[in-house]
């Protein structure tokens, strides 16, 4: 079911909100619209925060087959539908937002509040059942009515304040007085730099000089020390080579020999 603007005229000096495609029952929100029609808002927002809440129930008038009774309505029939009211709150929040825009004040009546079904899509039961379940959507409408405007007087929105514009521009100038400073600062300080003295330049280059060479007479006296540290390492290690292979062999001339001697009793005395 698709539908352009709203069901019904808005008159003037009036604002109005709707949602469209919502997930919850279209039964649950025309009721939950019924008990805030022709009431003021200050009252319909108190009442849709404490049955969004669950704390009272909402008197089901027209869909209340097999419904149970409720002692806070009186015995009559009604529910807790915590949803629809949550959705109801949203859009009357909006409305009376759009008001303020308009510039209608801040108390209304709402002049009118309906719920419809909109989309149905089809679906499947689940768990293998080939029954339909279809899904259904709805949409909520509130028109608020505004206090009376007396004649010869004009409506208009409020407008944004001014204040913020004139910051940013003041922000935007004070680097340029910073850059615009005199001159003479900077030629005074090239002056100062000009007086020093030069000592700095005259210093006697003659005793790095001296430095350096003492420094490269260090150097070629170090690698002829490792030079002769050099061969001395290596016959150390020859050395030691020597006297490890010189060991296996006794070794194993040793264990040769052991072979050879007899392990029995009485085998000596034979040889």
């Amino acid at each position: 079911m698709f539908m352009k603007g709203y069901s019904s005229e808005i008159p003037e000096n009036c604002t109005c909100a709707r949602l469209e495609s919502v997930n919850a029952s279209y039964k649950d929100l025309s009721e939950v619209c019924g008990r805030i029609r022709n009431k003021k808002t200050k009252w319909a927002l108190q009442f849709l925060e404490d049955a969004a809440e669950g704390i009272c129930p909402v008197l089901f008038r027209k869909h209340n087959k097999r419904l149970g009774h409720r002692k806070e309505l009186g015995g009559r029939k009604g529910r807790y539908p915590q949803k629809a009211a949550g959705v109801v709150l949203k859009v009357l929040k909006s409305a009376i937002a759009n008001g303020k825009v308009k510039g209608l004040g801040e108390e209304y009546t709402i002049l009118s509040a309906s719920a419809n079904k909109k989309h149905t899509y089809p679906r499947i039961a689940p768990k293998g059942r080939w029954a339909r379940s279809n899904l259904e959507t709805s949409r909520v409408e509130i028109i608020l009515k505004g206090g009376d405007i007396p004649k010869g007087v004009e409506v208009t929105p409020p407008k944004k304040s001014d204040e913020k514009k004139k910051e940013v521009k003041k922000d935007e100038k004070k680097p340029v007085k910073e850059e615009a400073k005199p001159k003479e600062e900077k030629a005074e300080a090239k002056e100062e730099k000009k007086e020093e003295p030069k000592a700095k330049e005259e210093k006697p280059k003659e005793e790095p000089k001296e430095e350096k060479k003492e420094t490269e007479k260090k150097e070629p006296e170090k690698k002829e020390e490792t030079e002769k540290e050099a061969p001395s390492k290596i016959l150390k290690e020859e050395a030691k080579e020597h006297k490890e292979h010189k060991n296996i062999e006794e070794k194993s001339h040793e264990h040769e020999k052991r072979k050879e001697m007899p392990h029995q009793h009485g085998e000596h005395d034979k040889r």
